[in-house]
């Protein structure tokens, strides 16, 4: 946590993160242009957070695109959060929601990152394994998840399945990469979604979400990319809110063998868009 401290001490920093936050997914030329700052002076702050975790990036055709990353932020509260009755930390709830989400104008697509004290094999078991998925994420995949087959979805008693709904990108312990599912009133009825919100969600286009593992002194780094999203549409503002909970699910089931004390609770109303 020093790294992060450390970051955030300096103004040049925190302006980097304020643009993040204002329009994420930005490359070190757009950065520069919104800045009175040096090109060498950006990239070497950039570094900095990166190092913190606080930003990540990844590549876009030949852009690399830079993201800020609530993790670090995440844990903070976690560590001294705990200890006090959330009613009362209202305050920082609404600092971590700030963080959290980026602007919703627009395809932004929401990446987050998140470092886990795992092995590339057991972290793609639970991405994969729906024995797994269903203890932290309260869903599970009927899938062999070869590139291009089909994935049906399992939750609270629903399934959804849908000739749109493939496998995109498949190398174990390293990336998986599948369309979003379908925004049925079955599905609706399991997760306890309105009329209103199901007929915004089945408006929009098909997202899709993409897992990059990467092995890291002998922790995994997990970098969650959601993106393809209708722009200004109601999935990206659930998965702003649900993603991080998941994740922080998986990372406790991961590291200590229990599942988060809800693990049934999922983003926006119940999952990621789920």
């Amino acid at each position: 946590m020093d790294e992060v401290f450390k970051a955030l001490a300096d103004p040049s920093r925190r302006r980097l993160l304020d643009s993040l936050n204002t329009r994420n997914g930005q490359s070190l030329r757009e950065l520069c242009a919104g800045l009175d700052m040096a090109r060498q002076s950006v990239s070497k702050h950039l570094a900095l957070l990166e190092a913190a975790g606080l930003v990540t990036t990844a590549r876009r055709g030949r852009e690399k695109l830079h993201f800020l990353d609530a993790a670090p932020i995440n844990a903070i509260a976690d560590r001294w959060i705990r200890r006090y009755d959330r009613e009362r930390a209202t305050a920082l709830a609404d600092l971590k929601t700030a963080l959290e989400q980026t602007d919703m104008s627009g395809d932004d697509a929401f990446v987050y990152t998140t470092y886990i004290r795992t092995t590339p094999e057991r972290l793609w078991q639970a991405l994969t394994d729906p024995a797994f998925t269903a203890r932290y994420w309260g869903v599970s995949f009927d899938t062999d998840w070869a590139v291009g087959s089909p994935v049906t979805w399992r939750e609270a008693g629903g399934t959804v399945a849908d000739p749109a709904q493939v496998v995109l990108e498949s190398v174990p312990g390293r990336r998986l990469s599948y369309t979003w599912h379908t925004f049925t009133p079955e599905w609706a009825e399991a997760v306890g979604v309105n009329a209103d919100v199901l007929a915004e969600l089945a408006g929009e286009r098909r997202s899709k979400v993409t897992f990059d593992i990467e092995p890291l002194d002998g922790q995994v780094k997990l970098t969650v990319v959601h993106d393809d999203f209708e722009p200004g549409g109601t999935l990206r503002t659930m998965v702003g809110q649900g993603w991080p909970h998941l994740l922080s699910g998986l990372k406790t089931l991961l590291e200590t063998g229990e599942p988060l004390p809800d693990p049934a609770a999922e983003p926006g109303p119940a999952g990621p868009g789920d």
